[in-house]
Formats: structure tokens, C-alpha cells, sequence
């Protein structure tokens, strides 16, 4: 497993120790593709969502979820799931989702699984070495310092245990959101 420097999901330091040779830059990432600007208009993205979402397909990879990040590999993942849809669909099987992606439409379907992925870890993702242990302190302290946040409508708090797999994906959420973070300040910290 790779090293963590800190593997507390909830603290701002929660990052991978060989950082140095795993990510690209954020400038490089999005500097990779010379059709960025196209892209970003192809998939109706900011720049900073572009270089965001560029950010996620490369932690994606690290984390054994894809085999290659980039817009041009995620336009040949997209039609390959549409062409799988259109077979499902002319034999007559079931499938869950649209018949047909669009270009946005997959891209969110694909942050959405990474982050879901993470959020709650496969046996692939927790190999990784990125995937954060959540201690039952670090739990424990959520809860206390989050209650105005757990609490039913009628506004009584849910016990502990009620609501202890909910604070888990949310402390694995926020680790991942940091992982993202690091990638697209990279170039900062060599400076």
C-alpha cells in the first residue's frame, strides 16, 4: 500500500506520499490536450470544471478504475457503452441508464462512479494505496462536531449507530475531494 502521510480523512494534510511521480501537473494536465477548448465546449465545461474533471480522470487511473485519462479516451469509453446499450437493447435485455449517452451525460456518469467508487471502496480501489482506513475516532469526532447536520426533519439527532455508515462516506468523500485538490495544485507545491 502506498503511504499515507496522515490518514486522517477529515484533515487537510490526507495526502499520498509519493505524490511526486504519480500526477502531472495541474498545468500540464490541462495543457495535455491542444483541443481543450473544444473539448470543454463539447462537453459544456468551465475551465475549471475541464481541468477538474481532468484531475479525476487521472486519480481515476491511480486508483485502477480506468486505464487511460484524457478526453479522447473517455469519448472511446463513451461509444463503447453506447454500442454495449444498443446490443443490450436490440437482444431484448435488461439494462439500467440511457439508451445513448451524450458527451456530458458520460462524463458525469463516469465522476460520479469514481467518486462512488471511493466513497464506498471496492477491493481495487482500497489496493490502491489511496483509499483512507476510517478510524472509529474519526467517526465518532464527525459526529460530534456535525450534529446540526444529522439531525430528522422533526429536528431530534439520529443515534450513532443509526447514521454511522453515512459519516463514513461523507469522511471518504472529502478525502477524495483533498486527493482531487492535490492533483490540480500539484504544480504550486514544486514551486
Amino acid at each position: 500500500q502506498r503511504g499515507l502521510w496522515n490518514a486522517d480523512a477529515w484533515s487537510p494534510d490526507l495526502y499520498p506520499s509519493d505524490r511526486g511521480h504519480l500526477f502531472m501537473s495541474a498545468e500540464e494536465l490541462c495543457k495535455r490536450n491542444c483541443r481543450s477548448s473544444e473539448m470543454r465546449r463539447a462537453y459544456a465545461l468551465s475551465e475549471e470544471e475541464f481541468c477538474r474533471a481532468e484531475a479525476e480522470l487521472e486519480l481515476a487511473v491511480s486508483l485502477g478504475l480506468i486505464g487511460q485519462a484524457g478526453f479522447d479516451a473517455l469519448e472511446q469509453r463513451r461509444l463503447q457503452k453506447n454500442e454495449e446499450n444498443r446490443r443490450k437493447k436490440a437482444a431484448g435485455e435488461v439494462f439500467y441508464g440511457p439508451c445513448s449517452f451524450t458527451r456530458p451525460m458520460y462524463l458525469q456518469y463516469e465522476l460520479t462512479r469514481f467518486r462512488l467508487e471511493f466513497a464506498l471502496p471496492s477491493k481495487k480501489v482500497r489496493d490502491s494505496g489511496y483509499c483512507p482506513e476510517i478510524t472509529e475516532a474519526q467517526k465518532r469526532t464527525f459526529y460530534q462536531e456535525n450534529q446540526d447536520l444529522l439531525t430528522r426533519a422533526q429536528g431530534d439527532l439520529f443515534s450513532y449507530e443509526e447514521i454511522e455508515a453515512v459519516i463514513e462516506k461523507r469522511l471518504r468523500e472529502a478525502a477524495y475531494d483533498r486527493l482531487v485538490q492535490d492533483i490540480l495544485c500539484q504544480s504550486e507545491t514544486r514551486e
